[in-house]
């Protein structure tokens, strides 16, 4: 009996017991395990893969949904991955398409690295922007800044979401209600009590990933990155939009070298909605 192309096999949703499946896919693409990531992706957002008949995932992808429930006003697909035997093998294809399909008219965004964008693009996906991936160990220039920083409290989550929509474009609170637990550390930028920036930074590996980013201007996003920083003994890691040069550049000085970029894509929209202004680094490039 012949054995099915991967092609052909069933795609289906993957829950948090695929969790160790997911990591072991991401390192045989020569990805870091992020297990921690893969815990917030599978719980957070909806997962696909594909099983391979001889153990573990042919391949695998995570789409996470941001506004009303079963009215989706944006979905971030992330974690594309097909293992490495069954790569060129319409694998990658299949299960995009699957994910097209079940979005139906809710716009789609996603990170492409080099390698995948081509199929992204003879997809219909659009190449709307770039974010580069910037890590290293922040050294602080000393400098006090202007800007009040501190932890967030649980009173102040209403506060963080609404600022977040405002900047994002759509409601994201499942995901910013899990930041407290996910995160090693919660923090908030005031400006006269008012809440004017937030940032979150969760352990990934041997690094710190700091993001989301959303701050009122660059000023106070280099303020919460540096707060970040101090609360730290890891390397720091961010994807930056190339859109905030000032922050990019200062983000170099103080440490912090570039080491990849993706092509930010959409599908059904010309850009991404909210307010780019405020929007410097997402939670994730898998989940925006």
């Amino acid at each position: 009996m012949s054995t099915p192309s991967p092609a052909a096999l069933p795609i289906r949703r993957l829950t948090l017991r695929d969790l160790t499946a997911c990591a072991d896919l991401s390192e045989n693409r020569g990805w870091q395990r992020e297990e921690h990531k893969w815990g917030l992706l599978l719980t957070a957002g909806k997962a696909y893969g594909i099983d391979d008949p001889d153990g573990g995932l042919v391949a695998a992808c995570v789409v996470t949904e941001y506004g009303a429930q079963g009215r989706p006003d944006l979905a971030a697909v992330g974690m594309v991955l097909v293992a490495q035997r069954h790569a060129r093998q319409g694998v990658g294809r299949r299960l995009m398409g699957h994910v097209l399909s079940l979005a139906g008219p809710t716009p789609l965004t996603l990170h492409a690295t080099p390698y995948g964008r081509p199929l992204y693009e003879e997809l219909g996906f659009k190449v709307t922007g770039r974010a580069e991936m910037v890590v290293g160990r922040f050294v602080p220039d000393g400098t006090p800044s202007a800007v009040a920083t501190r932890a967030a409290t649980a009173e102040d989550l209403t506060g963080i979401i609404g600022l977040d929509e405002e900047a994002f474009g759509a409601d994201r609170t499942p995901l910013i209600t899990r930041l407290p637990a996910f995160s090693d550390h919660l923090l908030v930028a005031e400006d006269g009590g008012r809440i004017i920036g937030y940032t979150a930074a969760w352990p990934n590996m041997d690094t710190h990933v700091v993001g989301p980013l959303i701050a009122r201007d660059t000023e106070t996003a280099k303020a919460l990155v540096t707060a970040v920083a101090a609360r730290t003994d890891r390397p720091l890691r961010t994807d930056i939009d190339v859109r905030h040069e000032e922050l990019l550049s200062w983000a170099r000085q103080r440490g912090l070298a570039s080491v990849f970029s993706n092509s930010v894509m959409t599908y059904g929209i010309p850009e991404l909605p909210g307010d780019w202004t405020r929007r410097f680094a997402p939670l994730t490039v898998a989940a925006g």
